[in-house]
Parts: C-alpha cells; structure tokens; sequence
C-alpha cells in the first residue's frame, strides 16, 4: 500500500478573526481573543507575570493591531492570564 504523504505544519498558525476583538490600550490597539481551557492545548508563559498558562486553562491571546492577518503579526501574538491582560494599562 502506497505511503500519504505528510502535510506540512507551519510554525504558527493564523487565528481566525471571527472570535476576536479590538482593545485599546495605552501601546496602541490590540486584537484580543478569549481562549477557551478547551482549546489550550499547550503550556504558554504570560508576558506579564512571567508564569506558565498551563494546558486547559482559559487565557487570552493579544497582538497589535498593525496587519492583523500578516505573518509577523501572528508570530508576536502573545499568550495572558485573562487577569494580567485586564490590569495591563
């Protein structure tokens, strides 16, 4: 039986724009989407705190709104606690 083959996984993967949000902030807009405990899957360390967003545990995802869609956008999103994003300026 012939082998698949194997599709390639980019490193980063565009976030849909249909659950997101835009946010001011004092550095500027920001799109924010709520990520379910569900869906996190893997462990991110929040900018804020410094502390680790274990997996199943409900964050949010931010990244300036300059070229929200474009790849260098999606690489500096970053992963918050819902509460460190809500206290940041």
């Amino acid at each position: 039986m012939p082998r698949r083959a194997r599709t390639h996984t980019p490193l980063t993967r565009p976030l849909p724009a249909s659950h997101s949000r835009a946010e001011m902030k004092a550095d500027g807009r920001w799109i924010v989407r709520t990520m379910p405990g569900a869906d996190a899957a893997k462990t991110y360390r929040c900018p804020a705190c410094e502390a680790e967003i274990r997996p199943g545990t409900a964050h949010v995802v931010a990244w300036l709104d300059e070229g929200a869609g474009s790849e260098p956008a999606v690489a500096a999103r970053r992963h918050w606690h819902t509460a460190c994003w809500e206290r940041r300026p």
